[in-house]
């Protein structure tokens, strides 16, 4: 006898068997016991979440000639007829290889005749978003008054492709994606029905892999124990199966990446896929790797949230300790639009060490969280012997890093030593003295950048044009800028105007200090 997956093998035969859709077994057996049965019903959700499942149980209690309250009895001629398909009363559609008119109109046609035994026909179409607009307007008129002995029920995985005088015909019941510990669970079980010893810790990952998908997760249990066939399921073994890398390995790499070491993560993917393991699985595990690192970064109370063992809980907790969140939100954002790239990739290697470098080398990138990125690998660089102050370079004797490295030369034009406590004040009430400035002044500082010369003094940058000529052309115009500031902070101000082609020109040549000025910086010394 040929082997039957676990899926269908143990595929519930009644609602109580059914995991994980509470809300939707209830209000089905609510509706079975008051008699109030529905000529239409509406199952969406994603794959594996029971639709279809729910569905043949629902059909064939509406048939069974002693239905209980969890369901058919499973005994009767009737039941027995629906569960070896030879019932004529519930008839099974695949919408995606029957989805034309004609198919349809199959189905009008048939409706007309009742029963030959049993209460109700039952039309289940699986996959019904694939039905062709003309189908879908076959369908209309007999779905929104069918016979009292019709019952339908449309079930898909893409309910916003259905037409709303579809969905305003039905009653809609949406299926949740299963939890992990429900899978684990329900998965245990069966392991224990069909007597094979698997280590907890296995079942929990798979359980997460399968992501919401009972089936999904069966179907890669079926797959783990045929490779260990005869023997017991361990972690590691499931690993391996399935092409996954262990959380160990996630912990290894992040602190290559916070430590800036390209050689150590590229020679961490090379142990990767010399072991064999999927890429695209790789890439979406330490995507999680990283959200749970967010989320113990956010809150110190995530224990149920965050599925993973004390141990590696503990190592979790010590690694958010070490990297800030904007970093952590920046590494998701590379290895999310990775993600996306792979599934078409032919070089998928190629593109995940290219992200790994981008994680490790912000100055690949311009968006704002690289350049924080940026800002704090400077700041650690100059910890480490290099100096950066009033746009100069020095490098101390002892220093490893040189003069030409792109992240210093870049950030010797954006980083000033100090920004003085009335600079500071003018840039944050920028919007308020704007607004006191008289036309056309007003008007143009409106457009006005904020940065920091080198002698520490405030710079304002326009456009080349009218701006410019406005300050530079007329000094004394320059002179009522500088009064203006300086009413405002109590203190003498100068003000250095200069001028950009564009907004590229100021962001490649100059600190935006609306951008910086909210960070702990080094006071000036008094």
């Amino acid at each position: 006898m040929s082997y039957t997956a676990l899926y269908r093998k143990f595929r519930p035969d009644t609602f109580a068997d059914v995991k994980g859709q509470d809300h939707i077994v209830t209000t089905l057996k609510n509706q079975l016991k008051a008699n109030r049965i529905g000529h239409a019903y509406l199952f969406t959700g994603t794959r594996g979440t029971g639709k279809t499942t729910v569905a043949k149980i629902f059909a064939r209690t509406v048939n069974c000639e002693n239905p209980t309250e969890e369901g058919p009895c499973g005994e009767c001629r009737i039941c027995k007829a629906i569960a070896a398909g030879a019932s004529m009363n519930v008839i099974e559609i695949d919408a995606a290889s029957n989805n034309g008119v004609d198919n349809i109109r199959e189905i009008v046609d048939e409706v007309s005749y009742s029963p030959a035994e049993g209460k109700y026909k039952v039309y289940i179409i699986d996959e019904v978003h694939m039905l062709s607009i003309g189908a879908f307007n076959a369908l209309l008129k007999t779905l929104e008054e069918p016979p009292s002995y019709v019952i339908f029920i449309l079930a898909t995985t893409e309910v916003h492709k259905l037409p709303i005088t579809i969905l305003s015909r039905c009653q809609r019941y949406d299926f949740k994606r299963i939890s992990i510990d429900t899978i684990a669970d329900r998965m245990r079980e069966l392991m224990d029905a069909e007597q094979v010893k698997v280590e907890e810790k296995a079942l929990r990952y798979i359980a997460k892999t399968a992501d919401g998908s009972l089936r999904d997760g069966l179907s890669l249990l079926d797959q783990c124990i045929a490779f260990n066939l005869g023997e017991e399921l361990t972690y590691d073994k499931t690993l391996e199966v399935l092409g996954a890398v262990d959380t160990e390995v996630f912990s290894r790499l992040l602190r290559n990446v916070l430590d800036r070491s390209v050689l150590g993560c590229v020679e961490l993917l090379e142990e990767i896929v010399m072991q064999g393991r999927e890429l695209t699985q790789f890439v979406t595990d330490f995507t999680w790797y990283l959200r749970n690192l967010m989320l113990v970064r956010s809150s110190d109370n995530l224990e149920d949230v965050i599925d993973m063992s004390s141990d590696n809980l503990a190592r979790l907790k010590e690694e958010a300790d070490m990297v800030e969140m904007d970093r952590i939100l920046r590494y998701i954002r590379i290895f999310s639009e990775l993600s996306g790239q792979l599934r078409y990739a032919s070089q998928k290697r190629i593109l995940v060490e290219i992200a790994l470098i981008k994680l490790c080398r912000p100055d690949m990138e311009t968006d704002q969280d690289a350049l924080l990125d940026r800002i704090r690998q400077v700041e650690d660089k100059m910890e480490n012997g290099v100096v950066v102050a009033s746009g100069s370079v020095t490098v101390a004797p002892a220093g490893e890093m040189e003069t030409g490295d792109p992240v210093i030369r870049q950030m010797k034009k954006e980083l000033p030593k100090a920004i003085p406590d009335d600079v500071k004040a003018i840039v944050q009430k920028w919007p308020s003295i704007v607004g006191n400035a008289e036309n056309p002044m007003k008007m143009y500082l409106k457009s006005a950048k904020l940065s920091l010369g080198g002698d520490n003094r405030l710079m304002v940058v326009v456009e080349d044009g009218l701006a410019s000529d406005y300050f530079n052309a007329h000094p004394q115009n320059k002179e009522q800028l500088e009064l203006l500031l300086s009413d405002f902070s109590g203190k003498e101000i100068e003000v250095n105007v200069q001028t950009v082609q564009n907004d590229r020109e100021f962001e490649n040549n100059y600190v935006d200090l609306s951008q910086v000025i909210h960070m702990e910086i080094e006071e000036e010394d008094e």
